[in-house]
């Protein structure tokens, strides 16, 4: 168990980790497509996502006060599995998962970025300025990787300042409560469905685990980080849908859907609106720093458990930057040749499989990790319906259908890599933690 004393993160910044990886770049990427899924169910949409998240993240607390360590989700696999097939597959999806993440950050920037510009644009400037910020921060984290660091907490207080601004102004000038009445939601299943769209912006809350070992008096700390910051994520996000749909109309958001936010702020803040789009470049822009910085420690920790290359064990400038490289190179080509609402399907998918998983291996381990199994099971069942509901909503659309095969592609290439990599590799795969 780790100490209970020592440790250089006290609650409060424990709480800011969880909170800062949720409420990200993925809230203003996927508010408007969140809308045109669930019309006026939105903010039940937000709630229904986060109980899934905040079952979850009971395990996630568990396994953390049992198992801290920097490995995190791949340390909880790897104790729940063992070291076979399964888990080291399920590691390389989380690594994909991530992948994905970045380009719904970078879409997001992107989008947002050329709406200060252009109207409307074809998707052009989009992913043209998505992919000169990939670029862009790639080098950063090459050469100023303590800068990016030291950035992070700056970057992170403005962007909840800012969004606090946005939420309280917005519910302060009259609004038009009739489009949140219950007669605007889809029916529930489609509502439960596009919830499940949008999950990925509640899986920020795993990077605590990544930091356990750090964290003073963790027993106290933990349950008011993952818990807590779920529970102030639910709130952020249902406040942020209100001000949305208070201030503008089903047509206006869907025209709008890529920067819905930033467009609904000038509609009540004129030009001061703006405040909200510098808000979600510095989300979407820290984000990005901190899912590269996390990137090289991920496939560095998997690939010390045997299960990656040895390559991307390798230090360069003093860090292991090579799986920032595989993950910026993938996060590239998926956000110039995928649509939106495909990005956010395979993010949410993969994140969702993830959780389900780690809520199984605390079932499992429930006697080890202290924990009541009927909560972590209840997060199995949950996990499992929102990824068949998912997928059943994305089947519907004759125009999405075909990201069901994207997203099939991604489980089975996971498999495919791990089964090819252990029989030609032939590295001993090994616990880390016990």
């Amino acid at each position: 168990m780790a100490d209970t004393t020592e440790g250089k993160i006290g609650t409060f910044s424990a709480l800011s980790i969880g909170i800062g990886g949720m409420v990200g770049g993925g809230i203003f990427a996927v508010t408007g497509l969140t809308i045109h899924l669930t019309k006026g169910g939105a903010p039940m949409a937000f709630v229904i996502a986060g109980i899934v998240a905040l079952l979850t993240s009971y395990s996630y607390l568990r396994m953390t006060l049992r198992y801290p360590s920097e490995g995190g989700t791949v340390e909880f696999l790897i104790q729940g599995y063992g070291v076979g097939v399964f888990s080291g597959a399920l590691n390389i999806l989380l690594s994909m998962s991530y992948m994905v993440l970045l380009a719904v950050y970078a879409y997001a920037f992107g989008s947002y970025a050329s709406s200060i510009f252009i109207e409307f644009d074809t998707g052009f400037y989009t992913r043209l300025l998505a992919s000169g910020l990939l670029v862009a921060l790639v080098v950063v984290n090459i050469f100023g990787a303590a800068l990016v660091i030291r950035s992070e907490n700056a970057f992170n207080a403005s962007k909840m300042v800012l969004l606090l601004i946005f939420i309280a102004i917005g519910l302060a000038m009259p609004m038009d409560w009739s489009r949140m009445s219950a007669s605007e939601y889809v029916p529930p299943f489609e509502l439960v469905a596009g919830a499940m769209v949008i999950f990925l912006n509640y899986e920020g809350f795993e990077l605590i685990a990544n930091a356990s070992k750090d964290i003073k008096n963790p027993k106290r700390a933990l349950p008011i980080a993952y818990i807590g910051g779920v529970l102030i994520a639910i709130v952020l996000y249902v406040l942020i849908t209100f001000v949305v749909l208070g201030h503008l109309s089903f047509p206006r958001i869907e025209s709008h859907s890529d920067y819905s936010l930033s467009y609904a702020a000038r509609s009540f803040m004129g030009p001061w609106g703006h405040i909200v789009t510098v808000a979600a470049l510095l989300a979407t822009s820290s984000a990005i720093n901190a899912t590269f910085y996390g990137a090289g420690r991920l496939t560095y920790t998997i690939a010390k458990s045997g299960e990656l290359p040895r390559e991307l064990e390798r230090d360069l400038r003093g860090q292991p930057l090579e799986g920032m490289f595989l993950f910026a190179a993938i996060a590239l080509v998926i956000v110039n040749f995928l649509p939106l609402n495909a990005i956010a399907t395979m993010g949410s998918a993969g994140f969702l499989l993830i959780f389900l998983a780690v809520n199984y291996a605390n079932v499992r381990l429930a006697k080890e990790t202290e924990s009541r199994a009927w909560i972590s099971m209840a997060g199995v069942i949950a996990c499992a319906i929102a990824f068949f509901a998912l997928c059943w909503q994305v089947g519907q659309n004759e125009a999405t259908r075909p990201h069901l095969w994207i997203l099939a592609g991604m489980i089975v290439s996971a498999f495919v890599i791990e089964i090819a990599y252990r029989n030609i590799a032939k590295r001993e795969v090994r616990l880390r933690n016990n």
